[in-house]
This record gives C-alpha cells, structure tokens and sequence, in this order.
C-alpha cells in the first residue's frame, strides 16, 4: 500500500509556470507506475501524464510540450513541471499509483489533491 501527498499548487499568471510534487510513503515506491490527473470546476476527472516504473512517459494531447513528468525514486517523489500554463489548465491536481499502466482513473491509490489557479 502507497500513501500519497501532493503539493506545489497555487496561483499563477497564463504563461507562467508550476512543479508539483507527489510524495510517496512506503519502500516500494520504484515499483508502482505513477500518473497526474486534474479535474476541473464541473468536469470529470481527466488524465494529464504518466510515467512508467521505467521512466517511460506519455501525455494527454492538451499539455503535451507544455508539461513534464519524472520521478526521483531515491526520494519517493513523482513531479509534474507545468510552463506556459493557460486559464483551461485551472482545476484541482491528483497524483496516482498502480502496480498498472494505466490511463483511466482505474489507479488504487490517489493523493488528496492541489489546486491550481491560473489567471489570465
């Protein structure tokens, strides 16, 4: 089992730039594929990035060369580099972990969430 804390979340300027952090508990974080959603003010929940145990990564075509996301297994942490961040990026950010590969909301484990605010 992962428990997982988000933080970074704040309010920014279109065109500016964000890092949330996920921080994982437990010792087996390196084996758990880690992913970012968001979910804005009246809207489902929508896959942002994910990264592979191995590194590999994929995005959603909203943030693709916008945003960036790695993992520091050393630290138990998965980030989320956001730049030239717009108004529509605005919602509440989660961070998952499943043993899965997965781009649905299907993970096990969720963090509580960081909300972003981007004003234009």
């Amino acid at each position: 089992q992962v428990q997982l804390v988000e933080s970074g979340g704040g309010l920014v300027q279109a065109g500016g730039s964000l890092r949330l952090s996920c921080g994982a508990s437990g010792r087996t974080f390196s084996s758990y594929h880690m992913a970012w959603f968001r979910q804005a003010p009246g809207k489902e929940r929508e896959f942002v990035a994910r990264i592979s145990r191995s590194g590999i990564t994929s995005y959603a075509d909203s943030v693709k060369g916008r945003f960036t996301i790695s993992r520091d297994n050393v630290k138990n942490t998965v980030y989320l580099q956001m730049n030239s961040l717009k108004s529509e990026d605005t919602a509440v950010y989660y961070c998952a972990a499943d043993a899965r590969y997965l781009t649905s909301d299907e993970y096990n484990y969720w963090g509580q969430g960081t909300q972003v605010t981007v004003s234009s």
